[in-house]
């Protein structure tokens, strides 16, 4: 999982970046799940709070914070 002080210190262009690669992998891991291979319960959780983590910050910047 990507602490938040690390995503603070990117840039908006590398936070998208950060954001596709987790959509990517979040894709992945549900299509692993779907073909019968069984990932860890707790990549798809920590998936979901970076995404969010990400999405956070990139409207903190939009928003001017």
């Amino acid at each position: 999982m990507i602490k938040l002080d690390e995503l603070r210190k990117k840039s908006q262009d590398e936070l998208q970046q950060t954001l596709e690669d987790l959509a990517k992998e979040r894709f992945n891991l549900r299509i692993k799940r779907g073909s019968g291979l069984n990932p860890k319960p707790n990549l798809f959780r920590e998936n979901k709070i970076t995404i969010a983590r990400v999405k956070t910050i990139l409207n903190e910047m939009k928003n001017g914070k």
